[in-house]
């Protein structure tokens, strides 16, 4: 039996159970006993879609911020992605 994938993406069928899991594993919930939290949004993409040196560097800056909180004593959670659009 072969398994049909479907021609789109359908989030509605997908995301429902993985945000269920993924809350019940608390994934996105920070690690620390501080009552300061500090969370870091990555930046919208860039037109052409193109990965470049920049996409290196602004990890590396996120990188580095979230060392500082996170030194400062702040819960901090970071989740950096491949692609900003995905």
């Amino acid at each position: 039996m072969k398994l049909q994938l479907p021609d789109r993406y359908d989030p509605e069928s997908v995301e429902p159970k993985w945000i269920e899991i993924w809350e019940k594993k608390q994934s996105f919930q920070p690690e620390g006993k501080s009552s300061e939290n500090f969370s870091i949004v990555i930046p919208p993409p860039n037109v052409t879609g193109n990965l470049h040196i920049g996409h290196a560097l602004n990890h590396t800056i996120q990188d580095i911020i979230i060392r500082i909180e996170r030194k400062k004593g702040k819960n901090v959670v970071w989740v950096p992605g491949m692609d900003h659009a995905g």
